[in-house]
């Protein structure tokens, strides 16, 4: 059965209204709400923001030259406060992803005051590939309205922000997309079922202005995010396995080296 334009449109958009890595519709400015003690605040964020960076890239190569070299070598902003880093930590360079570690530029601010100054300002700023925020708790500084000045300002130099919420209730914000996070089992890798595996998150999608809401358990696998039901089985892990295994011909390398 052939569908007609309008109902291919409608289609279109409902798939479009569910959300899944890989949209190239992506919000301005998300939230996330995360605890302290289990890094999965800072790991969604990174996921998510990789997730965008990708799709943009994808979107800047079409039609170019296929010689040219697409890749955003953007700088990227991390602005925690005080007491996220007496909480969290800094972000250490050596365990974020390869194509970001010599990308970083971290700002520590001593009052929630700064950090929201500093995120606006790197906000305004479009050499910077995207901006990553960690705020503690539920500061009075930080209320509807600065969080609508972030909005404002990332939609204006269209800028992106991850903002992570450290132990902070939910309160009123202009964030187009909120969600909560949890660490998740990791797929068990290949060769070592004893190493750790790629990073996996529960995350709920539970606020959004083009999306309904739902939970997914997410993981970085190949550099890519990816998402699952909750309630699916963990999958071994795969990848690059046929790369690895591959027919042999003539003498072994042992008899050459027995000669």
């Amino acid at each position: 059965m052939r569908l007609s334009a309008s109902e291919m449109a409608t289609l279109s958009k409902a798939r479009e209204g569910r959300w899944r890595p890989g949209l190239s519709d992506q919000p301005l400015h998300s939230e996330i709400f995360a605890s302290t003690g289990d890094g999965s605040g800072a790991g969604l964020a990174l996921g998510l923001a990789r997730d965008a960076l990708n799709i943009q890239m994808h979107i800047a190569g079409e039609g170019a030259d296929p010689t040219a070299d697409v890749y955003d070598r953007r700088q990227v902003l991390w602005v925690q406060d005080a007491r996220a880093v007496q909480r969290g930590g800094r972000p250490y360079c050596q365990g974020l992803p390869a194509d970001l570690r010599d990308r970083l530029i971290h700002v520590e601010a001593k009052t929630t005051e700064d950090a929201l100054f500093a995120l606006e300002e790197g906000l305004r700023c479009r050499d910077l590939a995207c901006v990553i925020g960690e705020i503690s708790g539920n500061p009075r500084a930080f209320d509807f309205t600065a969080s609508r000045r972030l909005s404002l300002t990332a939609e204006k130099h269209g800028v992106p922000l991850w903002l992570i919420r450290l132990d902070a209730a939910a309160e009123l914000s202009s964030a187009r997309m909120r969600w909560r996070a949890q660490p998740a089992p990791s797929s068990r890798p290949l060769w070592n079922p004893d190493a750790p595996g790629s990073p996996a998150w529960k995350a709920e999608l539970f606020r959004a202005a083009r999306h309904a809401p739902g939970k997914w358990i997410l993981s970085n696998e190949d550099g890519r995010l990816h998402a699952r039901k909750p309630n699916t089985p963990i999958a071994a892990n795969t990848q690059n396995i046929g790369d690895l295994v591959r027919p042999t011909f003539g003498r072994s390398l042992a008899a050459y080296a027995r000669a």
